[in-house]
């Protein structure tokens, strides 16, 4: 069983990584991440435990394509900081984002701010390298354990981009922007070499790409889009070893509910997101701001075995779904990049820190997981017959 001889007779699911964890490892995180001394061993064996349920969870609610569920990350950008050499914590209270496009514009709803305001948390202070091969193998070995006796279609695991390590870690070492890049290109292609090697595919994780626009308030499109270009380049880098069928490349806009007038829109992606070394590619398509974006990929020719995972469901209303209306946005994007190449996603993950208020509440991340899985196969019946 693979994606692509699946994906001839039906529209396959996934989502974008990050899944609620339980509360019991909620705790240990938090505590973790807090400073707290924690039990090692317990702390270890609640995160086995959590993969296991967690890839049960997704097989069981319908999803094909499935992941660890990011149960060991404090964040899908903040794990870097145990992964990376060369890098800490910053020191003292530094300042975050005080304009954006969107605070700017609203600022009586951004009254804490919003994601990307906050201040990046890491600096880099000496030469970067790959130090996490220890807590990398054990996230491999507990995926490996949990698909015991499981066949899904097919595992990927997400990893933090290029741009998103940029972003999270200040430099404060190498003083230039080339040298930098290349350094952090030359450091994460060890994860996802290894994440390859394992028998997964690697998702790289790129919601900067998407953000960077509204997150300057003075910048241009074009200015954003030459911004993004030398990004994908130093991405494409990172994964010049990897074949790019075991390549997804993930961006979004970081926000989750709010108004979002400020999202760069797809129609200046589109050129640069195909141009990246993967074979799937996930974006937001499942909410207001973004599902009459179907129609600019009209023309697009995507050669044999590349696909869309557009988001159908989302992460930025609590609402879920009907899965006809799920049915309905995948029969829409099969209708213009054919019915092949879409596999029907999530706009991005539900849980991706484990702080006390979940993004999504558990029980409505089932619901749309239903609803998701449901709607592919209303999709299916239509589509494939």
């Amino acid at each position: 069983m693979s994606i692509a001889t699946e994906s001839q007779r039906r529209i396959l699911t996934t989502h974008v990584g990050s899944l609620p964890r339980p509360d019991s490892l909620s705790a240990f995180m938090v505590a973790h991440m807090d400073g707290q001394k924690v039990d090692a061993a317990k702390y270890a064996d609640a995160v086995k435990r959590a993969v296991v349920d967690c890839v049960a969870y997704q097989i069981d609610n319908g999803i094909d394509i499935v992941s660890d569920g990011e149960q060991s990350k404090p964040s899908f950008y903040a794990y870097v900081h145990q992964r990376l050499g060369g890098i800490q914590r910053r020191t003292g209270s530094p300042q975050g984002r005080t304009h954006t496009k969107e605070l700017d514009a609203f600022p009586d709803f951004y009254t804490a701010g919003h994601s990307g305001t906050q201040p990046a948390g890491f600096e880099c202070i000496g030469p970067m390298t790959y130090a996490g091969t220890d807590l990398l193998k054990t996230d491999l070995d507990n995926l490996k354990a949990a698909l015991a006796g499981r066949k899904p279609v097919d595992v990927f695991i997400p990893a933090a981009s290029v741009a998103t390590v940029e972003g999270a870690v200040v430099d404060r070492h190498y003083n230039n922007e080339e040298a930098y890049l290349a350094a952090i290109v030359e450091a994460m292609r060890v994860e996802y070499e290894a994440i390859v090697a394992a028998g997964f595919s690697v998702q790289l994780d790129d919601p900067r790409l998407a953000m960077h626009y509204m997150l300057n308030p003075e910048m241009t499109v074009k200015e954003a889009q030459t911004w993004a270009r030398r990004r994908v380049e130093a991405m494409n880098e990172s994964v010049r070893n990897i074949p790019a069928d075991r390549i997804r490349h993930h961006t979004c806009y970081g926000i989750n509910i709010g108004p979002r007038t400020h999202d760069l829109e797809m129609k200046h992606l589109t050129d640069i997101i195909l141009s990246i070394k993967a074979n799937y590619y996930s974006f937001e398509y499942g909410n207001p701001r973004h599902e009459h974006e179907a129609g600019i990929w009209e023309g697009v020719k995507l050669a044999d075995g590349k696909a869309l995972l557009p988001g159908v469901v989302t992460h930025a209303s609590v609402l879920v779904e009907h899965p006809e209306l799920v049915a309905q946005r995948i029969v829409r994007f099969a209708d213009v990049v054919g019915k092949d190449h879409v596999i029907a996603s999530t706009d991005c993950g539900f849980a991706s820190s484990p702080r006390a208020v979940p993004e999504v509440i558990p029980s409505i991340v089932t619901a749309k997981l239903q609803s998701l899985a449901e709607g592919a196969k209303l999709a299916s019946k239509q589509l494939f017959g």
